[in-house]
C-alpha cells in the first residue's frame, strides 16, 4: 500500500475469507480507526460497506447516496473488524462532515460508549 490512510476515508479492500455472516469478498469499507496509528501498525479498524440496502435500520446501518460509491449503499456500523493494511486496494473516496457525525453517533450506540 503506497498511500497513507485517514479516517473516514473511503477504501476499497479485499475481505477473504469470510466467516459465518461476515462479509469476505472484495468490498469497500470506512477506516474508522483513530489517524494516530492509522500508518504506524500493520492494521487498521473498519466497517465493511454493502450495496444491499436496508431502509429504517437507524443505528445499525448509515447511508451513502447513489453518487458516492456508483449505487446507493450502506455503512455497516455492526460489523466493525479489523483487517491487515495491506488487503486496502484503493482509496474510493471520504465520507462528509454529516456522514462522519452518523457514523460516530451510532458507533456510540452500538458500542455503549
Amino acid at each position: 500500500m503506497i498511500e497513507k490512510i485517514q479516517q473516514y476515508e473511503i477504501w476499497l479492500a479485499d475481505l477473504h475469507p469470510a466467516r459465518g455472516p461476515i462479509p469476505g469478498k472484495i468490498r469497500p469499507v470506512v477506516i474508522i480507526q483513530s489517524n494516530l496509528y492509522n500508518n504506524d501498525l500493520e492494521t487498521c479498524i473498519v466497517c465493511p460497506i454493502t450495496s444491499n440496502v436496508v431502509e429504517n435500520i437507524q443505528y445499525l446501518r448509515v447511508q451513502l447516496p447513489k453518487d458516492q460509491l456508483d449505487k446507493k449503499s450502506d455503512i455497516l456500523i455492526d460489523q466493525i473488524r479489523t483487517i491487515e493494511n495491506r488487503k486496502l486496494i484503493k482509496k474510493l473516496s471520504k465520507l462528509n462532515n454529516e456522514q462522519i457525525k452518523k457514523i460516530k453517533r451510532n458507533l456510540q450506540i452500538i458500542l455503549d460508549l
